[in-house]
């Protein structure tokens, strides 16, 4: 393995499968704990924090936006992906493997989706970012000219545009998943017993 695809794997395969991998660890240990030590009811109620977390990670997306004005844009990124990640993970339990209906399915599809997008998005650009400025460095220290620099990086820099366009397929998919989790939401106070 070369120095480049070993760079490659470290910095971008292996984060991606470890962060996936551990969310399926966190999403099987979780539901796993709760059958053992029979508090599946506990379950239940997990789609609840979850889906708090996760709205609370969109105040980074206001931030972004401009929307608000409040907030280290880094330190919001952190707690985005940080309250999605935990927000999924307990969302994910509380559906756990019960087959009840369609639409809290269609909301769980939808939102793993979602969190996959995420990630991928975020791992091909910084990789893709990460490409084209070593493909710059390495063109000024052969001494081209910015003439040249610009026509030998055109293509990859005009794949880097495309790839940050990343986010028209992660937001259409959020907004799938926003109606599919408050239809599921709504059916829920809807049927709900309330005696």
């Amino acid at each position: 393995m070369t120095t480049i695809q070993h760079s490659l794997w470290q910095r971008h395969v292996l984060p991606f499968t470890l962060m996936l991998g551990l969310l399926a660890i966190a999403i099987l240990a979780g539901d796993y704990i709760l059958h053992q030590f029979d508090l599946v009811w506990v379950g239940r109620y997990l789609g609840i924090p979850g889906t708090l977390l996760i709205l609370a990670s969109l105040y980074y997306s206001a931030r972004k936006r401009k929307w608000v004005k409040a907030g280290n844009p880094q330190t919001l990124l952190k707690l985005h992906e940080f309250g999605t990640w935990f927000g999924s993970a307990m969302v994910l339990v509380h559906s756990g493997i019960h087959f009840n209906a369609i639409l809290p399915w269609l909301a769980t599809i939808a939102m793993g989706i979602n969190v996959v997008s995420g990630l991928v998005g975020k791992m091909l650009l910084k990789q893709s970012r990460l490409f084209v400025m070593t493909e710059l460095e390495q063109f000024k220290a052969q001494g081209l000219s910015a003439v040249e620099i610009e026509r030998s990086i055109y293509w990859d820099s005009l794949a880097l545009k495309a790839m940050a366009q990343w986010r028209k397929v992660h937001i259409p998919i959020f907004m799938v998943f926003a109606v599919l989790a408050m239809g599921h939401i709504f059916s829920i106070f809807l049927f709900w017993e309330w005696r």
